[in-house]
């Protein structure tokens, strides 16, 4: 998986995050919204995120 690939599917999964708590009726909405900020804060550690879980080139046996 490049870096492009983990970018688009790890904004996807935010943004499919944000759409289940927008459609519960349950959420209070001063509450979704901070949640929301946080969450879009989250899509800015995508790199890191993507760099902690790469598997390294090289491999030493």
């Amino acid at each position: 998986m490049t870096q492009a690939e983990f970018d688009a599917d790890y904004a996807d999964a935010l943004e499919n995050i944000l759409v289940a708590m927008a459609q519960n009726a349950e959420i209070d909405p001063q509450k979704f919204y901070s949640m929301a900020c946080v969450i879009e804060n989250l899509r800015f550690f995508s790199p890191v995120l993507f760099a902690a879980i790469k598997k390294p080139s090289t491999e030493i046996d």
